[in-house]
């Protein structure tokens, strides 16, 4: 039952993260500006997450300064260049596409690993990065095809670099702390900075659904995405709570269709069945070997 309990906080989890780029379409669509839209995602976001923690585990608040001087470099030096470049290249390209690209990540942090730590790469992970290289191969043969913008997909792939340094940045900051200490703080560091960019001046002026999605862009793809994944973290393990973060890219594509009308071609679809194999594949043998 608890195993149950971890796979549906993870899937949630992911489902809450893959409607970001759609939350982000939509806020467009009501004439927001990129770094305004992130000034209430991570604003928002960071009351929502202090209260939580506040009321359930005050020990994430109670960090020591060298874990949030960490959590300070995350989110003031990478996390607002990555986050600022995806959220404007959904200005100009589909939300899908921007979500697709972004999960070339695994790529491109895999080879910085083995460069930086020495991580070796076994059969399974060659064969995964190949899944992952031919997926994003044919999202952007699919781009190129239909002559999306060049610069939406340039923002894109900066985004997704940007993230892969993040996580490899992330995975040496980590040592020794709590992961919810520095993921609280590394958000409130990047509210403080998209607040210093774009101040929430006119937040009073907006109508209501106005309201209602800056209020959405603070719960569910951070409050609510941060607090289920480590959640199921506690309770199934980084490696099967990965597997689950498959459902991110495809809850993207199918709700910018339902939501957004964005078509979604069979190129695309093929892209993402070899990108989400590419994924599951090494998570799924690390989960293999771990049990007796």
């Amino acid at each position: 039952m608890v195993s149950l309990a971890g796979m549906i906080c993870a899937a949630l989890s992911a489902v809450c993260f893959g409607m970001l780029a759609v939350l982000g379409k939509l806020a467009y669509g009501m004439e927001f500006q990129p770094a305004e839209i992130l000034q209430y995602r991570f604003g928002i976001g960071a009351v929502l997450l202090f209260v939580w923690f506040a009321a359930t585990r005050r020990d994430v608040l109670r960090a020591r300064p060298k874990t949030i001087l960490k959590a300070v470099f995350l989110g003031v030096v990478l996390y607002p260049v990555q986050s600022l470049s995806f959220m404007t290249s959904l200005k100009y390209i589909p939300a899908a596409t921007t979500s697709l690209i972004l999960y070339f990540y695994p790529v491109a942090v895999t080879l910085l690993s083995a460069l930086v730590f020495k991580t070796r790469l076994d059969r399974i992970v060659a064969i995964s990065l190949l899944l992952l290289v031919a997926g994003c191969g044919l999202v952007f043969f699919d781009a190129f095809l239909r002559d999306i913008n060049r610069t939406g997909l340039m923002l894109a792939t900066v985004s997704m670099l940007l993230f892969s340094v993040y996580l490899i940045f992330l995975e040496w900051l980590l040592r020794g702390e709590n992961p919810q200490s520095i993921s609280f703080y590394c958000v409130l560091s990047a509210a403080v900075v998209y607040t210093i960019m774009s101040p929430p001046v006119r937040f009073m002026e907006l109508d209501m659904a106005a309201k209602g999605l800056t209020l959405a862009l603070g719960l569910v793809p951070t409050a609510l995405a941060v607090t289920l994944l480590y959640r199921s973290v506690e309770l199934i393990g980084s490696a099967s709570a990965s597997i689950c973060s498959t459902l991110e890219p495809i809850t993207t594509v199918l709700a910018s269709a339902l939501f957004l009308g964005e078509m979604v071609v069979g190129i695309q679809v093929a892209g993402m069945a070899l990108i989400l194999v590419g994924i599951v594949l090494p998570n799924a043998q690390a989960l293999r070997l771990k049990r007796p």
